[in-house]
């Protein structure tokens, strides 16, 4: 039975990743603080350690000493700058320390979750070869991401076998704090308007699908951007609407008004 040790196994994309692992029969070891919400964990037949991905002594603590593939899933998603500075100290400073608790540890394999965002911003289309401006991206998220993947980077130079993927947006069950909310507010009939955008979405389970194929056949150093399906914001606001059976809105609104609509 192969060993997986996840780490940001109580938010999103984690919950759905050990869901994933145990249907296929892997032990899981899930790392959490001590001030995570465990009710979803705590129905799983998984171990559970307490540590920090920023505090690097209890992170070797809580690694197994068998580990055969280590699932970097934590991140911080935060768009608040005023809070830029925790969100580096998450993304950048604890990539760096699991990156070294997993060398130190001889993991077999290192997946870590990082997103399309770490390409910055392009107007044409992007894939793996497209060289990233992330780094002067106004964004503190795109450049945290971007910076995480350097420190991935480091430990490869060091031994690390490790695999980068790059999700899109990502939808599914266990959102509670993200594109879920434009779910909510179709559904209480409170969104103000729509913006005039475009992005890609992708499924939850078939991202965690992913992390793991990766594990078996993702080559060494190498990024996975995973896509979807590309739409604009109107169209998924009236395609939820539907499904929820809600009015939404016909036509995009400029998202300057959308602004002083937000204040």
């Amino acid at each position: 039975m192969p060993v997986a040790f996840v780490t940001g196994g109580t938010g999103f994309l984690g919950l759905n990743l050990i869901e994933q692992l145990l249907a296929e029969s892997w032990k899981v070891v899930a790392l959490h603080r001590p001030s995570s919400n465990l009710k979803h964990l705590r129905e799983k037949d998984i171990q559970l350690v307490e540590g920090s991905i920023t505090e690097i002594n209890s992170l070797i603590t809580a690694f197994p000493e068998k580990v055969d593939a280590v699932f970097h899933v934590a991140g911080n998603t935060n768009l608040w700058s005023r809070r830029n500075h925790i969100q580096t100290r998450d993304n950048v400073e604890g990539t760096k320390n699991m990156v070294a608790a997993a060398l130190k540890r001889q993991s077999k394999r290192f997946i870590h979750t990082s997103s399309t965002a770490t390409y910055g911003h392009h107007q044409q289309r992007i894939d793996e070869e497209t060289q990233s401006n992330a780094i002067h991206s106004p964004i503190n998220y795109h450049r945290t991401k971007f910076l995480a993947e350097m420190e991935v980077r480091k430990g490869i130079e060091k031994g690390l076998d490790a695999v980068m993927i790059n999700p899109a947006n990502i939808i599914g069950p266990y959102d509670y704090n993200n594109w879920s909310q434009l779910f909510i507010l179709i559904d209480r009939q409170k969104l103000p308007g729509v913006p005039p955008a475009t992005q890609t979405f992708c499924h939850v389970r078939e991202v965690v699908k992913a992390h793991i194929t990766a594990f078996y056949r993702g080559k060494k150093g190498e990024n996975y951007i995973l896509g979807g399906v590309k739409t604009d914001f109107l169209t998924l606001a009236n395609e939820i609407g539907d499904m929820l059976g809600k009015q939404t809105p016909k036509r995009t609104t400029p998202g300057w008004i959308l602004k002083l609509l937000g204040r």
